[in-house]
């Protein structure tokens, strides 16, 4: 499809011009926006031209999204005879299909009056937004007002979010409609008929195109106006007191549906498959089986336990697209499989994570009747209201679009209103006027009954017939089986009290809230932490022979410090690394991750426990380096942070796991796991421990040291019988 008038010459006419190749009586079809007039004299170039070639007038609407999944309006006009020869092909392109009486021209006609009433629509948009912003208003409350009142149009609510998140990635490109306002000016002054708007908003966009936004979306036109005004129509959302927003609510509702869910799920026979792109969508579930591996066998396997639900975790999000892409499809066809070579085996699919590919799960599984997101997470602090989408940080709630995680190298975004971020990640397929929201106010003055009014009671809807893909946060699927919390759960209760060995804290995360984290658990642990940094720019950047010294002193330091009992930290250098795409910033992650799992190959003690800091990190240590093909997600180990016993098969088996997300936790949250999870200390007085012994009948050692090795030997000894000794040093004491 050419875009103007001078292309369509040039495939028709110029040197290899397709008018000269075709054969007589062809069809040819003219979908680009162009003028009735060139339509008309081009109609008659082509019958006059001897080989009787006729001429469709085709223009469409609907964008190279919409063209790429055939759903765009098609508005035809032409002959009878040559509608007829392109009728099945023009069908085939298009959601809608009109057929235009009046001959050859009368479907641009109509595009063109359409493209003059979007051209206006847009440019009185940025105007009012312009103004609105001098006059000193919250443009972003101005949006939400307009859009439910009589000046509101379809182009003011899809181009307005552009404006506001100061977004122009050109789904539409300026320079289009300075095309397009450029055809109805002329076509206009030819049939003297006086169009002032249209003549005044073409100069705004040319204006826009001179100044250097012709390639940006169409919405850049506002940008006219914030330079000769100098004010910024971007409305920037605000921070919130989470005490203030969550008191203006109202009250939750009254009941607790919990078991009203199990005994839903109880009549339901579906099986909850989660597909998890990496481990900490665990979060908020407990006794519930992770798979790593999606064979057909291994699925059959699980199905025929008729679990309430499981995990597969995908670890798609250290992958491409492309490649996510193909997994996401192997494991859609395996469930199917499987689910079929069990008798009366139905279950249901939830997409949980950054890269689990919704259109990949479609292309396998069928259309649903609705997608929907339900981003909610109560344990990190994730809240939406009004459509917007808030993190909390300590007492303030955070747009999403300004955090930290936003600027992720290969997942970022920058909406944080959902809708908009609905528009953002399909890259306009979904347009956010289309986007239905289930707002929190309705959810707790309407309860289960108002929310199933919307398709989003999901059993009620599913038992009705319904088929819904769901992508979500960790809490949607602990809500959705109908799990009670429980408490975190502590090494006693797993009884390995006494196991002596010191526990392996992993960190990959690079993101500042781990950061911070570290620094408090260094802090806060040095009692008994020994910490080794390895440097991100050796294992990624270096040479091959950089990158195995860095490796090969981490596994040799890790060891010597699990054996002697101490809790070790092995943690990435905090400098951030990216690449110039997302691809390249993928391949750096999977540098330092494939490093990571090298040295916890080499360590060669079995750790106390686990911690893995990280989505990446966690999912690779757990499947590559431990070599776990199962799991069991016992709790978690503080509000938010999963904690898993490895199967049978892995390296570790039982050791216990705990997925440490990036994205959970206040300063000293990694502190204070650690904390509970380490060997306990206890220090008495002299005086305590013969009193003890004289009580109980049984002497108590007293030991002459005269270096740290002697120590050591002691307090191991003393460790492994859980006997008290006093340890007698010389003041000449040596290391």
């Amino acid at each position: 499809m050419v875009a103007n008038e001078v292309q369509a010459e040039n495939a028709l006419y110029g040197e290899y011009g397709a008018v000269s190749v075709l054969p007589p009586g062809a069809t040819i079809v003219l979908s680009s926006t162009v003028s009735p007039a060139y339509v008309s004299q081009l109609e008659r170039r082509l019958h006059n031209g001897g080989k009787n070639l006729k001429l469709v007038d085709a223009p469409v609407s609907g964008g190279v999204q919409r063209a790429s999944m055939g759903t765009l309006t098609i508005m035809a006009s032409g002959t009878d005879g040559a509608l007829k020869s392109v009728g099945n092909v023009l069908a085939a392109l298009s959601e809608k299909l009109y057929v235009i009486k009046g001959g050859c021209g009368s479907g641009s006609g109509i595009k063109m009056v359409n493209q003059l009433l979007a051209g206006v629509h847009i440019a009185s948009a940025a105007e009012a937004m312009a103004f609105a912003a001098r006059l000193g208003l919250n443009t972003r409350l101005l949006f939400d007002f307009i859009t439910i009142s009589g000046g509101t149009s379809w182009m003011f609510e899809n181009r307005v979010p552009h404006m506001l998140n100061n977004d122009y990635t050109p789904y539409s490109a300026l320079d289009i409609f300075v095309k397009d306002m450029g055809i109805v000016t002329r076509e206009s002054s030819s049939l003297k008929v006086p169009l002032q708007l249209s003549t005044i908003v073409h100069q705004l966009y040319l204006s826009g195109s001179a100044a250097g936004f012709g390639r940006k979306d169409d919405a850049g036109v506002v940008k006219v106006y914030e330079t000769l005004t100098g004010v910024r129509v971007e409305g920037k959302l605000e921070s919130l007191r989470k005490d203030v927003v969550l008191h203006s609510l109202p009250p939750e509702w009254p009941q607790d549906h919990v078991l009203d869910i199990q005994k839903l799920k109880e009549s339901n026979s579906k099986i909850l498959v989660v597909l998890d792109d990496d481990p900490t969508g665990t979060q908020t579930v407990h006794d519930i089986e992770v798979l790593t591996e999606w064979t057909v066998d291994s699925l059959i396997d699980q199905f025929k336990r008729c679990p309430k639900c499981f995990f597969i975790l995908t670890n798609s999000r250290a992958l491409s697209s492309d490649k996510a892409t193909i997994l996401i499809k192997e494991i859609c066809r395996n469930l199917d499989t499987a689910a079929n070579s069990v008798d009366n085996m139905d279950y249901t699919v939830v997409l949980r994570g950054d890269s689990t590919l919704r259109d990949a799960v479609i292309s396998v599984l069928g259309e649903m009747d609705a997608w929907i997101i339900c981003p909610f997470f109560l344990q990190g602090g994730r809240y939406t209201i009004n459509d917007t989408h808030y993190v909390a940080d300590s007492e303030i709630l955070v747009p999403a679009g300004d955090t930290e995680f936003a600027k992720d190298a290969a997942f970022g975004y920058k909406s944080s209103n959902l809708r908009d971020w609905v528009e953002e990640k399909t890259n306009g397929r979904i347009l956010a006027s289309s986007v239905v929201s289930i707002s929190i106010q309705l959810l707790r003055k309407g309860g289960p009954d108002a929310v199933f009014q919307h398709l989003c009671s999901l059993q009620k809807a599913e038992l009705s017939g319904k088929r819904f893909l769901c992508r979500t946060a960790a809490s949607f699927v602990s809500a959705r089986i109908g799990i009670i919390s429980k408490p975190p759960v502590l090494p006693k209760d797993l009884g390995i009290a006494r196991e002596r060995n010191g526990g392996l804290i992993i960190v990959g995360s690079y993101v500042p809230k781990t950061t911070k984290q570290v620094e408090q658990l260094k802090l806060q642990c040095a009692q008994f932490l020994r910490s080794i940094e390895v440097s991100v720019e050796k294992l990624a950047m270096g040479t091959i022979e950089e990158r195995e010294d860095e490796i090969s002193r981490a596994a040799e330091l890790g060891d010597v410090y699990l054996k002697t009992h101490k809790d070790t930290l092995i943690m990435t250098s905090r400098n951030l690394i990216t690449g110039r795409s997302a691809s390249e910033s993928l391949d750096i992650n999977y540098k330092v991750s494939s490093a990571l799992v090298e040295i916890m190959k080499r360590i060669t003690t079995k750790p106390r426990y686990i911690i893995a800091k990280g989505g990446i990190t966690s999912s690779d240590l757990a499947t590559k380096a431990l070599g776990a093909r199962c799991a069991k997600i016992v709790g978690q180990a503080l509000a938010g942070i999963p904690l898993w016993q490895l199967g049978p098969e892995s390296r570790h088996p039982g050791v216990p796991y705990i997925v440490f997300p990036g994205n959970v936790g206040d300063s000293g949250a990694l502190a204070e796991v650690v904390k509970s999870w380490t060997c306990p200390t206890r220090l008495s007085s002299t005086k305590e421990i013969l009193n003890n012994a004289e009580n109980g009948g049984y002497a108590v050692g007293a030991f002459n040291v005269y270096n740290l090795e002697g120590v050591d030997a002691v307090v191991s000894a003393a460790e492994e019988e859980l006997s008290p000794a006093i340890l007698q040093v010389r003041s000449t004491l040596q290391a």
